[in-house]
């Protein structure tokens, strides 16, 4: 059976791979909208990081790299077009192949959203709706198209006396195939609950319409995750490394004479 999902209209411009977090089918990046730029990742112990500064509004940005695929996305755990706690089952947004898109916010509508921001913990949307456990990760699980099942081609005329044998009727062939879809990476519980979340914030236009997608697996193809948090804990936990300032050398000759204090 069909399901349908929500395709967003507005395009993105091409991704940086500097600031990507990628997979073999999308690239998913975010950019602050206050400082028009696109966030740098921070690699550590292998999960991607940006730094989110309170009260920027952001976006996530999602590549198609090839195909036509479903990103299914959450936000602090919260699937950013239901509102509902995020499930890879869930409705998302459809990519058609080498495209991308803007996700601006959590969806009112098909006309309107709410701004993402970023913002403490408690003015979370996910925390003012019960549910603070997953704040600060942004998910998105992507899914290929199921393909048209191939026409059977007829066999190939046998030698004379076969076909008499055989003449009484044609033989149906049917085959099957297993889409072998990579594994879902499953969630550290390892790690510390992030200090900064995504606030519901101000309405904005933001025109969807519904497609019909079908999906060619339950499960998703590839999950991608970026991890978020401000620039303070960041380096807490050692994800960003400051370097230390060095007190510069004493000159031999450093100028004229002043005269003492």
């Amino acid at each position: 059976m069909k399901l349908l999902h929500l395709a967003g209209a507005a395009l993105a411009l091409a991704l940086s791979t500097q600031a990507c977090a990628h997979g073999q089918l999308a690239q998913v990046s975010v950019y602050d909208r206050n400082e028009n730029r696109q966030l740098p990742v921070y690699w550590h112990d292998g999960k991607v990081y940006v730094v989110g500064r309170p009260g920027n509004e952001y976006q996530v940005r999602v590549r198609s790299r090839g195909e036509e695929v479903l990103a299914v996305v959450s936000v602090d755990g919260v699937n950013v077009v239901t509102g509902e706690t995020a499930a890879e089952q869930q409705s998302g947004y459809v990519l058609a192949p080498g495209r991308s898109m803007d996700i601006r916010g959590w969806r009112k509508s098909m006309e309107r959203i709410a701004a993402f921001y970023f913002t403490e913990l408690p003015d979370s949307y996910a925390a003012r709706t019960g549910r603070p456990e997953n704040v600060g990760v942004i998910g998105v699980a992507v899914f290929r198209k199921k393909q048209p099942e191939p026409i059977a081609q007829p066999f190939a005329a046998p030698s004379a006396p076969l076909a008499r044998r055989e003449s009484g009727g044609a033989r149906e062939a049917a085959g099957a195939s297993a889409d072998a879809s990579g594994e879902l990476a499953s969630r550290s519980n390892r790690e510390p609950p992030a200090k900064l979340g995504t606030g519901h914030g101000r309405d904005e236009s933001s025109q969807a319409r519904y497609v019909a997608f079908e999906r060619a697996s339950a499960n998703p193809a590839e999950l991608i995750t970026i991890y978020y948090d401000s620039h303070r804990n960041l380096v807490a936990r050692g994800v960003i490394r400051e370097s230390t300032p060095v007190a510069p050398l004493p000159r031999p000759f450093p100028g004229f004479v002043r005269d003492p204090a």
